[in-house]
């Protein structure tokens, strides 16, 4: 009998026991640990050199902004960042080697400039973590854009959490709304399923408050945001803001994500109640 054939049963037996994504990233952890060491080391080097070149900065949100080879979108998540209603804010733009666009003449607006492509989105965005000190930290893709009120909006919410994301627009090229991505938390759904997207994410940081240095090319699961969740949900408290202040641009071409599309009807044709519900694959590691 193959031996493929006698693991069946063993397989379906430990995802019934812990899940799917909690095995696919202990997997990750065994065998991709000497990438994640090297990278580790390339992220402090970095963070060190930025830190002499860039001098000391503070501010009460960070909102890190990786970009590699997108300067009109980029503009435009930089515009939205920086059009927060609230004030302590430092936005770092942290380039991946490829050099950035001019961006708003604004002493709010960090640029960090990585001394080479890596093509590895958790590096780059611990970096962006790394050369400002603040208590809270979002995120912010170079092709997405938020609502004025993104930031004020988890802020409130973090009176009580540690760990706040909102509800995704997910916008298709043509501009259709392709669905809702709105989830109350559940760890125990977290096992198998991933529904929170870095892009809405706001954390009171700590050490902790760091994306994985395993490096997610297509085809590796788990996506880089449910491993950031996951991890943080362990012991922070983590909340859902069902306020919809995150416009993010679906890529059908995407090299690391599968979209499911819609032909011809989108999300908000088929009404608000689909768009709510509907759930489609997260993006992954995008970077690059």
């Amino acid at each position: 009998m193959p031996a493929a054939h006698l693991l069946r049963p063993l397989r379906r037996a430990v995802r019934a026991r812990f899940g799917v994504w909690p095995v696919y990233e202990s997997f990750n952890k065994v065998v991709r640990s000497p990438g994640a060491a090297r990278a580790f080391v390339t992220e402090r080097r970095e963070i060190a050199r930025l830190r002499r070149e860039l001098g000391p900065r503070r501010a009460e949100v960070v909102t890190v902004v990786p970009t590699y080879r997108r300067p009109e979108s980029l503009v435009r998540a930089v515009d939205s960042a920086l059009a927060q209603d609230v004030a302590d804010h430092v936005v770092v733009v942290v380039d991946d080697g490829a050099g950035t666009p001019p961006l708003p003449d604004d002493d709010r607006v960090v640029v960090a400039s990585l001394s080479r492509h890596t093509g590895h989105s958790g590096l780059v965005r611990n970096v962006g973590l790394g050369i400002v000190d603040s208590t809270y930290a979002s995120f912010l893709d170079d092709d997405n854009t938020w609502r004025p009120d993104h930031l004020r909006t988890a802020l409130v919410a973090l009176d009580e959490a540690d760990v706040v994301y909102t509800a995704v627009d997910r916008v298709l090229p043509d501009g259709r709304l392709m669905d809702v991505l709105s989830q109350p938390f559940d760890r125990d759904l977290m096992r198998d399923k991933a529904f929170v997207d870095t892009n809405a994410i706001v954390a009171r940081r700590d050490r902790g408050v760091r994306f994985s240095r395993i490096r997610r090319r297509r085809g590796v699961r788990p996506p880089v945001d449910w491993e950031f969740v996951w991890r943080l949900s362990r012991r922070r408290t983590t909340v859902h803001v069902p306020e919809r202040t995150v416009r993010y641009a679906v890529n059908p071409g995407s090299y690391f994500t599968s979209w499911d599309v819609p032909r011809q009807r989108s999300a908000a044709d088929r009404g608000p109640a689909h768009a709510a519900s509907a759930g489609t694959p997260l993006p992954a590691e995008r970077n690059g």
